[in-house]
C-alpha cells in the first residue's frame, strides 16, 4: 500500500516540524474533513507535548510516563478508553416430528461473545493509541482493531503515537543513559511503516505520529 502525505495540507508547520509522519489513505485530510473537533484536538495535544529529560534517563514501567501523561490530556478533552464486542448468535432450527405427536419447531440458541482489544483513546469517530515503548506486537492487535471498528461502520480512521527510534535512542545516548532503548523489537516509526504498507490496518485510513527529538523541552 502506497503512503500519502495528506498531512503537509492540514497539519500546521509548528507542529509538523517536532513530529515524523507517515500516513495510509490520507488519514490527516480525511480525519480533518470528517472528525475536524478531534481532529483540532489531536493537534493541541501535540503542540503542548514536550520530552522531559527523565522522560529519556529514567527507565520506564509497564506504561512509560510519556504514554500516561498524554492519555490524560486527551482524556481532559473527553476522550475515552474503549473496545468493541460482538456476538455471534447461531440458531439450530429442530423441526417437529408429527407421528409423535410434535407440532412445533424447537430453536435452539447459542451466543458467542468476541471482544477486541482496548483502544486507549476514543472519541466521536476517531480511535487513537499512544505505543511509545511497548511490544511490538501491540501494533498488530491495534491495526487489527481499527481494520474490525472500520469495517464495522464505527470509525473513520485511526492514529498511532509512537516514537522514531534512531532520533530517541542517539537522545538517550547524549543524555547519559547508553543502554536506554538500544531494543528494537519495541513500538516504533520504523516497526510500524511496514505494517502500514502492507495494509495490516485494511481500508481504515491510518495516521502514525512518531515522537522526535525535537520534542524535547527547554
Amino acid at each position: 500500500m502506497e503512503l500519502t502525505d495528506s498531512f503537509l495540507d492540514v497539519v500546521p508547520e509548528d507542529v509538523r516540524r517536532c513530529y515524523d509522519w507517515r500516513e495510509t489513505r490520507n488519514a490527516a485530510k480525511i480525519l480533518d474533513s470528517t472528525n475536524s473537533a478531534e481532529f483540532g484536538e489531536i493537534i493541541e495535544v501535540l503542540r503542548d507535548f514536550h520530552l522531559l529529560i527523565d522522560d529519556i534517563t529514567e527507565p520506564g514501567g509497564n506504561k512509560s510516563t510519556i504514554a500516561t501523561r498524554l492519555d490524560a490530556a486527551f482524556a481532559e478533552l473527553g476522550w475515552r478508553e474503549g473496545h468493541y464486542e460482538t456476538t455471534i448468535r447461531s440458531c439450530l432450527v429442530i423441526q417437529p416430528y408429527k407421528a409423535a405427536g410434535e407440532k412445533s419447531i424447537r430453536i435452539v440458541e447459542t451466543d458467542v461473545p468476541s471482544e477486541s482489544y482496548k483502544i486507549d483513546n476514543i472519541k466521536s469517530r476517531v480511535a487513537l493509541d499512544v505505543e511509545w515503548h511497548a511490544k511490538d506486537g501491540n501494533l498488530d492487535r491495534d491495526l487489527g482493531a481499527y481494520r474490525t471498528l472500520y469495517d464495522s461502520g464505527i470509525i473513520d480512521g485511526a492514529v498511532i503515537v509512537t516514537r522514531a527510534h534512531d532520533e530517541i535512542r542517539a537522545l538517550s545516548i547524549r543524555l547519559g543513559r547508553p543502554d536506554g532503548f538500544k531494543t528494537t523489537t519495541t513500538t516504533s516509526l520504523a516497526k510500524l511503516e511496514p505494517r502500514l504498507t502492507r495494509g495490516a490496518a485494511g481500508g481504515c485510513p491510518v495516521l502514525a505520529i512518531a515522537i522526535t527529538d525535537r520534542c524535547l523541552g527547554s
